[in-house]
């Protein structure tokens, strides 16, 4: 069931868009350049391993290496595939690769350098324990401070009662697996998961529901490991700042920090170095900031998928959350994957920050990976 559904996904994409967008047809702001410099099918997450290469989930069932993404184009190859699919997201841990995938947590040993994987994935813990695939079928990953960490989204829009009881949340566990549990509740679909590389804070970016009234829910994005105990965002009765359907107590949800247009979806995320090291580090204007990647809507109104930057001062937004205007924290970094007419060349997703001070970001409609850099001129 869980291939028939990963593959219906990706022809889905591949019948709404066109392949390839050419380079100049995407924006971003003065002083930077955007080059595509490889192709990969569906691509989602981004992962910068210690020597630079950079390692890119998909909608299928392979992790592929980009390797010296700082001098790409380049040809990438498949480095580790699995039994299961969407392998959406990467992150790195100590000589660890760590890999989401519909069913599973997976390691994989990984040294600085690797070409291929040294040894077969080894399956580390389960989630959708249920088994059965309906809706949010990705899994995302992130690691700090020792401890690994997996988002498993929902099975429905709305729902009060779930398949099991790794959906709708976001899981900690030791790096081999074990311990897991719960940090994080009542969360629809938190697809975007990007450690603070100046604080070690993990933060997420979350998907709300539809069919609400119109413009709500905002998207949310939260540091979710500064809050103590298990966060609890109030899912599906209850959304930002204590919103409630009518039929949820909504006292006691915590309140994300930055919010975002309704339906937005953020996909990925990565938050700047605050003292980047490297041949290209950004302006000081974006040291410490989150940039996320905007899939866009798949309904009206049409939002445009692009990558937006949010301000920090270590994990503090510059600007605080307003709850009557959610357009208010961001700005846009990354544009043109939308025309005027609503149809589009591609839609972000994975963000990842190079060692060489690059931006690299994914997008899975047009099987593309670009990098940003500041030229200055």
């Amino acid at each position: 069931m869980y291939r028939f559904c990963g593959i219906i996904l990706m022809l889905m994409i591949a019948l709404a868009l066109p392949a390839a967008p050419a380079d100049n047809a995407l924006t971003v702001p003065a002083g930077f350049t955007i080059a595509r410099i490889a192709s990969i099918p569906g691509a989602r997450d981004l992962a910068v391993a210690p020597n630079g290469d950079l390692f890119v989930g998909t909608l299928g069932s392979d992790v592929y290496i980009v390797e010296h993404p700082d001098s790409a184009p380049a040809t990438p190859h498949v480095f580790v595939s699995f039994p299961d699919r969407p392998a959406h997201a990467v992150t790195f841990g100590p000589e660890t690769l760590y890999v989401g995938t519909q069913f599973g947590v997976w390691s994989i040993p990984y040294k600085s350098g690797d070409e291929k994987a040294a040894e077969p994935p080894r399956k580390i813990a389960s989630v959708r324990t249920s088994n059965r695939s309906s809706d949010h079928f990705t899994t995302s990953v992130a690691f700090s401070k020792n401890v690994l960490y997996a988002s498993v989204g929902s099975s429905c829009d709305a729902c009060d009662t779930e398949l099991d009881d790794t959906r709708a949340t976001i899981q900690a566990m030791q790096p081999d697996g074990k311990g897991m549990h719960p940090v994080a509740v009542h969360i629809r679909n938190a697809i975007a998961l990007a450690t603070n590389p100046n604080t070690g804070t993990v933060w997420l970016g979350a998907a709300g529901q539809d069919y609400l009234p119109e413009g709500h829910p905002y998207e949310i994005v939260d540091p979710f490991t500064l809050h103590s105990g298990v966060s609890n965002y109030g899912w599906p009765g209850c959304y930002e700042d204590h919103r409630t359907d009518g039929s949820h107590d909504c006292r006691f949800m915590t309140v994300a920090r930055v919010a975002l247009p309704a339906y937005v979806t953020p996909i990925g995320m990565a938050i700047y170095p605050q003292e980047p090291a490297g041949a290209h580090p950004f302006p000081a204007q974006y040291h410490g900031g989150i940039f996320i990647g905007i899939h866009g809507s798949w309904h009206q109104p049409l939002r445009p998928p692009r990558v937006v930057f949010v301000p920090l001062r270590g994990d503090e937004p510059v600007t605080p959350v307003s709850w009557g205007d959610p357009d208010r924290q961001w700005r846009q970094f990354v544009g043109g994957f939308q025309a005027a007419d609503g149809s589009r060349i591609g839609r972000a997703t994975g963000i990842a920050v190079g060692k060489d001070g690059d931006l690299y970001v994914a997008d899975d409609a047009a099987g593309a990976v670009y990098r940003v850099r500041y030229t200055g001129n």
